[in-house]
């Protein structure tokens, strides 16, 4: 996903020079080459994130289009005060590049776990979040972001969902079907979609067709695609590497609710509401916390 991320940057600094990224002191070994075509366009502020935010803030109230980056939950929940009164209030053109959602850095022990982003950053208001669970939706949402008004929130991780064609379509609030089928919806954001795919191709040996849903935007929520899903199938399991308070799932719950359309059978896997104190590497710790393909698959199995 980085590697993606960087390609749509020097995309965006190509074609316009008030396109800038800055970092808190991250990034060596991805960053250089852009460092040195972009000298103008490129800030590293050093281990000091809120301070990187208020940067971003001045530098995007004098028209730059801005783009922040560090890892885990450090731009999000570290500069949470800044992001709400400086970009937000202000409805500045900021991007904030989470790297490493979820457990990616499972390994760095709870400190470094982004397992509450989504849930913060959705709300504030006038945010839009976005959690890509392909590397081409990663390029596509920077792409997207540097042109729409307002902060953004981009997560990305370690993993995502390969071997998928996306068409060329992508847009922002709009979700992507990654495969068909009309038995049972499984909805994921981030590259823990890896594990609806995986649990559909299980089901799929079983004659169980899963329709397969990349909810890329957490926020605006893709109204229609959920209740297509609550109309269309016999089921809904949504998956995220977050906790479950006010995660993607509770924005699907929120759907259903509002809209009264309810599906049939329902499912929220997430992070239930804990830390995790182990340390351990990003698989490791989904099955942990029970955010598995088999986990999918036992409550569809269970629904037929």
């Amino acid at each position: 996903m980085r590697d993606a991320m960087m390609e749509a940057m020097f995309e965006l600094a190509e074609s316009n020079s008030d396109v800038m990224l800055l970092t808190a002191d991250l990034g060596y070994g991805v960053f250089e080459k852009f460092a040195e075509k972009f000298p103008k366009q490129f800030l590293n502020v050093g281990v000091a994130e809120q301070n990187m935010i208020g940067v971003a803030s001045g530098l995007a109230l004098e028209g730059k289009i801005i783009f922040t980056y560090s890892i885990g939950n450090f731009p999000s929940l570290r500069c949470l005060e800044q992001i709400r009164n400086d970009a937000c209030y202000h409805d500045l053109n900021i991007t904030i590049i989470a790297s490493g959602g979820g457990f990616s850095y499972g390994g760095l022990g709870m400190s470094h776990h982004a397992t509450e982003d989504l849930s913060v950053m959705r709300a504030l208001p006038a945010v839009t979040v976005v959690a890509p669970c392909t590397a081409w939706e990663t390029k596509q949402a920077i792409l997207q972001l540097a042109k729409q008004p307002g902060p953004g929130y981009l997560r990305i991780d370690k993993t995502k969902v390969d071997g998928v064609d996306q068409n060329g379509c992508y847009k922002i609030g709009k979700a992507s079907v990654l495969r068909e089928g009309n038995d049972f919806t499984i909805i994921g954001a981030g590259g823990i979609a890896e594990e609806a795919m995986k649990a559909a191709e299980v089901l799929h040996e079983s004659g169980i067709e899963c329709r397969v849903i990349a909810m890329h935007t957490v926020k605006p929520i893709d109204k229609e695609v959920i209740k297509a899903a609550c109309m269309e199938t016999n089921g809904i399991v949504t998956i995220e590497e977050n906790n479950l308070v006010g995660g993607m799932g509770a924005a699907v719950s929120e759907v259903c609710m509002d809209e009264q359309i309810y599906p049939k059978n329902y499912l929220r896997l997430g992070i239930n509401d804990i830390y995790m104190a182990e340390v351990g590497s990003q698989s490791y710790l989904r099955k942990r916390v029970g955010i598995t393909s088999a986990e999918i698959v036992r409550f569809i199995k269970s629904c037929q």
